[in-house]
């Protein structure tokens, strides 16, 4: 399973199809957050089949696809918000797992201080110290 917590409530994957969404509801997972645009990788699944698959197995689904460039402030907004709203475990995915951890980095910014931010990051194997400055902004 390419799941990665980043925290008890909180896990990241790269692109995920039919068997990960299967596996990630027999998990306990209650929500899939898709931070992938759609087409950005030939043959990627895209987020309405993803989001039918989640349904199929009673899980909320929530499409909040972003890039490197597109990382708005609302964009993390929405991300808070699904992270707030969610009845239990949430998985994300996007290519690598790295843009959702960011998205879960700057959602939690304020909330949490940004050492733990960090140090969640890194025990998942990734590297945020470059959003470090707006963690910190944000407290």
């Amino acid at each position: 399973m390419p799941f990665k917590p980043i925290n008890e409530n909180f896990s990241v994957a790269p692109q995920i199809g039919a068997a990960e969404v299967a596996a990630a509801a027999e998990a306990g997972f209650t929500t899939i957050i898709n931070n992938r645009p759609d087409g950005e990788a030939p043959g990627q699944p895209n987020a309405a089949q993803i989001e039918a698959l989640a349904q199929q197995h009673g899980l909320t689904f929530v499409n909040i696809p972003v890039t490197a460039a597109s990382m708005t402030a609302e964009s993390v907004q929405r991300m808070a918000e699904a992270l707030q709203t969610a009845p239990g475990p949430v998985l994300a995915y996007c290519r690598s797992g790295m843009r959702s951890t960011s998205m879960w980095a700057l959602a939690q910014a304020g909330q949490m201080p940004a050492t733990e931010i960090l140090r969640h990051a890194i025990q998942a194997g990734y590297d945020l110290s470059g959003l470090e400055p707006l963690l910190h902004a944000k407290i």
